[in-house]
């Protein structure tokens, strides 16, 4: 059984979705173990030894690429992994496989990071920076310009299937509203998000932990994510 390190964020969820689209199912294929973020638990020793960057998710795999175990941080390069090992949800050709990752690597380096700074900016930041904000909020509309852009010629992010591409971006647009976001600005992406969020598999990954979610509004939450918990050298 696949043990997933995890908690429900967008990175989690990305894990979530994969193995459930790929036939995997919750309690028989995969077990997940809960990282309380907000209570610091992505510190403690034990995840630390699977996630050296103090971050969810990660996973470990009893049967690796060699039989033996393997252990992975870094949502992108578990769905990887797990598409490598399901083969699912990534081309075979060269051609369609890279117009799949370049998507990819958009969601890892641009929607993901740029979206999750307009969400703490305009959410969680202990002050409000009108600078920060507008270029955050800024940047995540553009950032939905480009993928409403292509999915008015494509029906899926990475091309005519649907891919790792369109798993990794689904969940980070679940929090438009607190990215400054108007779908109707959008209406090609708006459709395609609807329809991803219709699959029988998101839905059941989307409610995995989603019971164990707290606000983060205490103190000592935002120490572990945003303060000297977070920073201390270890």
């Amino acid at each position: 059984m696949i043990d997933v390190y995890s908690w429900p964020t967008p990175n989690g969820h990305k894990v979530h979705i994969m193995l459930e689209e790929c036939g995997q199912r919750l309690g028989r294929d995969w077990q997940v173990h809960p990282i309380d973020i907000g209570a610091g638990d992505q510190f403690q020793a034990d995840f630390l030894r699977i996630s050296p960057n103090n971050k969810i998710p990660a996973l470990v795999d009893p049967h690796g690429p060699d039989g033996r175990p393997i252990s992975l941080f870094e949502s992108g390069a578990i769905l990887l992994y797990l598409a490598a090992k399901f083969g699912k949800f990534l081309p075979k050709s060269d051609r369609q496989k890279f117009e799949v990752l370049q998507w990819l690597m958009f969601q890892m380096g641009g929607v993901g990071p740029l979206l999750g700074q307009a969400h703490h900016f305009r959410v969680y930041a202990p002050e409000k920076i009108d600078y920060a904000v507008q270029r955050y909020t800024k940047e995540a509309q553009r950032l939905y310009g480009v993928m409403n852009r292509r999915l008015e010629a494509s029906p899926y992010l990475g091309g005519r299937s649907y891919s790792v591409a369109d798993i990794a971006v689904f969940p980070w647009l679940r929090s438009w509203q607190n990215q400054g976001i108007a779908w109707a600005d959008y209406p090609a992406l708006k459709a395609w998000f609807d329809r991803i969020g219709a699959r029988p598999a998101v839905q059941r990954a989307v409610q995995v932990l989603a019971d164990a979610r707290k606000p983060l509004t205490d103190d000592r939450a935002k120490a572990a994510l945003f303060g000297a918990q977070q920073y201390a050298r270890r």
